[in-house]
């Protein structure tokens, strides 16, 4: 199905010089054996519009008489009090995309689906554009479309190896071996579906996908002719889904005892070479769970024969997000990992892949489904299995705030591990990494006003974060960045490469930092993060933890595009450094007893480094921030972590010193306006809009990357703008994507927020309309169905002139 819709996008664009390549025939992987519903509505902007031009499409094939596509209208089902809270929310989400998704009754629920039990039932949302359809008649029609616009499908062709040149970085595809002769090419993406992660093994790339059994049944004729169509239905506390199939039922869902079918914890996902179009033994023990709840849902199932059960296999990805983009290899791409919900997203998979193979980058904001994500954990089978395994078993689990990943832990770990597991660290999990969020024993230092938020935001949630927040901006907190990534870039083309990069000046003087973003051709920001000049031609870089895998990607997709082979090393250097950073008003105290060095403001200015010791350690002491507050950031090899971190807490004892977790700097980094890739900032927005114009040097020599785009984007002004707002009822937390109103109209949503126990307030970010981002405007957000008043403030609203940072 994948290979289909790029194929047709990329006809449709005009493309005559394309080959689809299929082993068999055309739908005989997992695509003939999906249930094909097509539902629009995700927790993620990108898949939501994607799968709603999806929709468009489908309609526009049934128009030319290619495609059924049932409209049927889908029904989600609330079946306790946390479903119904998550509907109300989605119901939110959807009014930003303009989606008429609405919440019904368990009464209304039943007269559309008249099978239906509602008992525990107290609650539902029905979308009328969703729908279902026949998966294979959907591929056959792309690849007619793709036929008919001079792609050459090569069915019955088997990939034995592919052609790759050069070495390292520079490693490119030249062609594709078959057993029916060589295709050379420019370009090749892998839509191998469950095949995918052999076939990028032949490239020497890891694409981790699972092949995971799902079954559904389909039951014998028994509902009365009906002009209109049983709509979809989905009950995700009973773990299944319904559509009707002619005039039976298709029954399927998400047991908790998932079956990978050829992956093992030693062994890679070798699918045999004869299955084609073939399905796995039915398995009874695993639809049991299934088959009862979906009988206490649509009794009448209990009275009903089954036609056939289908047990296929499904292609799989260890976080539920599909697998798009450019591998480590050039010109190599991936378009797979589809998680049984690719029908619904296939129109928008082939339209986003076919922009990235013409333009070289899509308009969508994919970062989340770039294969770049996946660390090198991720070559392990065990852990690549047991976290996919997880998410399969988790698939209909609400996703509350703060919810941990429980498989493959713990694996990366700081120096100071033990001793934050000693005194109390609640952890959360990130790229594999075991970061403190908070420590319980700081809980009862918080004030006695402070109280838990309202909803779900209370969920994961501790006082000890209030403490913690409010002992650093009194006095001083130290906390363990040890997770963040570092990139190394050396040698002597390295200041010319990162000035064309970064939209900001970095080829400053030696001990000079810099924080800046990295930009595509449209301007919009691909990564935000810190260089810092270490020597002549040594820069490190620093970024988010979950970003590591995707900067590191993106920096050696430029260098290749530049064309720069020698003279230029891009490396991770995480697991080589431990960082703890040192914040707060009388940071500079503490850190004065343990060096010999002059900390004061003039000798040691904000945004430079210098080397030197602290408590015998040697460090690379960054005078940076990103809570608003004076401090600094200090590196050392990892070998020094462990008595570091120890120095550090007992010179900070006698000053107030508290160690602290992620949660704290979340809050205060709220309070001062500090921006977060990947939520406030992504390849969609650009500096300008989100208020980073600052960073901006449009006149470098030379230019950088997206800085035409850019100076265009400057000269007509931005017509949205990233503005901090105030809440007016201060136990309301937004946790992301709520909508925002003004003067009764959706102009927006949130992209973060956060409660600032300095300010005693409920702040959220989201970009505006120019017209709107202005201080004092009134809005509304809407938090769980409940619209609560909000104004747009001053950025930033803590210290805004900046003094505690500078002092």
């Amino acid at each position: 199905m994948g290979g289909a819709s790029v194929a047709y996008h990329l006809a449709a664009e005009g493309e005559r010089d394309v080959v689809l390549v299929e082993r068999a025939e055309l739908t005989s992987g997992s695509t003939f054996h999906s249930a094909g519903l097509v539902g629009q509505l995700r927790a993620d902007p990108t898949l939501t519009r994607m799968n709603m031009y999806s929709v468009e499409l489908y309609r526009r094939l049934q128009g030319e008489g290619h495609l059924t596509y049932t409209e049927s209208g889908g029904i989600k089902l609330a079946s306790s009090a946390e479903r119904l809270e998550e509907i109300r929310r989605q119901i939110s989400w959807a009014h930003t995309y303009d989606l008429p998704l609405h919440e019904i009754s368990a009464a209304e629920a039943a007269e559309r689906f008249p099978l239906l039990d509602t008992a525990g039932v107290i609650g539902a949302a029905y979308l009328d554009s969703d729908g279902y359809l026949d998966p294979s008649q959907l591929c056959y029609a792309l690849a007619g479309g793709a036929r008919a616009g001079g792609v050459h499908i090569a069915e019955r062709t088997r990939v034995l190896s592919f052609d790759v040149r050069g070495e390292g970085r520079q490693r490119r595809i030249r062609a594709v071996r078959t057993d029916r002769g060589d295709i050379e090419c420019e370009l090749v993406v892998l839509c191998g579906g469950m095949f995918a992660a052999e076939l990028g093994r032949l490239a020497g790339v890891r694409i981790p996908v699972v092949p995971v059994s799902h079954q559904y049944v389909i039951t014998e004729a028994f509902l009365p002719r009906s002009e209109r169509p049983l709509p979809t239905l989905r009950d995700p506390d009973l773990l299944v889904y319904f559509r009707q199939e002619v005039d039976g039922l298709l029954m399927g869902g998400y047991e908790r005892n998932p079956a990978a079918w050829t992956a093992t914890e030693t062994t890679y996902d070798r699918v045999p070479g004869d299955f084609n179009g073939r399905l796995l033994p039915e398995d009874w023990s695993r639809l049991e769970q299934i088959a009862a709840n979906a009988q206490l849902r649509v009794p009448a199932l209990g009275d009903v024969g089954v036609r056939t059960v289908i047990n296929g296999p499904e292609a799989f990805t260890p976080d539920n997000e599909f697998c798009l983009g450019e591998t480590a290899v050039s010109g190599l791409f991936a378009a797979a990992g589809f998680c049984a919900h690719g029908i619904a997203g296939a129109g928008g998979i082939g339209r986003v892949m076919a922009e990235w193979l013409l333009a070289g980058e899509p308009s969508f904001d994919v970062s989340h489904m770039d294969v770049s994500r996946f660390g090198s954990q991720y070559r392990s089978p065990r852990y690549t299995l047991a976290r996919t395994l997880e998410t399969y078993r988790t698939y209909y689990d609400i996703p509350f705030p703060g919810v941990q990943r429980r498989s493959g832990r713990p694996l990366r770990t700081s120096p100071a591990y033990e001793w934050h597991a000693r005194h109390g660290a609640q952890f959360g999990e990130k790229a594999g990494w075991e970061r403190v969020d908070w420590y319980e024993p700081n809980g009862p230092d918080a004030p006695v006003e402070v109280r838990a938020p309202d909803g779900w935001a209370s969920r994961y949630w501790s006082p000890a974060i209030a403490a913690e927040h409010l002992a650093t901006r009194e006095r001083a907190g130290l906390f363990d960045e040890t997770s963040f990534a570092k990139i190394e870039v050396t040698g002597p083309a390295a200041a010319s490469f990162l000035q064309w990069v970064c939209d900001n000046d970095v080829a400053r003087d030696v001990g000079g930092v810099t924080y800046t973003q990295a930009l595509n051709r449209r301007g919009g920001i691909e990564c935000d993060f810190t260089v810092t000049r270490t020597g002549a031609e040594e820069f490190l870089i620093v970024t988010g933890t979950a970003f590591g895998s995707n900067d590191l990607a993106w920096l050696r997709r430029q260098a290749v595009r530049r064309g720069i082979d020698a003279g230029l090393r891009i490396e991770d250097v995480t697991g080589r450094y431990t960082c703890f950073a040192l914040w707060g008003p009388r940071s500079r105290e503490i850190i004065t007893g343990l060096t010999p060095a002059d900390m004061g403001a003039a000798a040691f200015p904000f945004m430079t480094a210098q080397e030197l010791t602290v408590a015998d350690v040697p460090v690379r002491a960054l005078r940076v921030t990103f809570v608003g507050e004076l401090g600094w950031e200090l590196y050392a090899s990892t070998e020094y972590g462990a008595a570091l971190w120890s120095a550090l807490l007992e010179a900070g004892r006698p000053h107030g010193l508290v160690a602290a977790g992620y949660r704290a700097i979340d809050s205060m980094r709220v309070e001062k306006g500090y921006r977060v890739w990947g939520t406030d900032l992504t390849s969609e927005t650009d500096p300008y809009e989100a208020g980073l114009g600052f960073a901006v040097k449009l006149g470098k020599p030379g230019g950088f990357c997206g800085s035409d785009a850019l100076a265009a984007a400057k000269a007509a002004g931005p017509r949205r703008r990233l503005r901090p707002l105030v809440l007016d009822d201060p136990s309301a937390v937004v946790l992301g994507s709520e909508p925002v109103r003004v003067d009764g109209s959706v102009v927006g949503r949130v992209t973060s927020g956060a409660f600032g126990y300095s300010l005693g307030r409920s702040i959220a970010f989201a970009y505006l309309p120019s017209e709107f981002a202005i201080e004092g405007v009134a809005a509304e957000i809407d938090c769980f169905g409940r619209r609560v008043g909000a104004r747009v403030a001053r950025d930033p609203l803590f210290d805004p002139a900046g003094a505690r940072v500078h002092s």
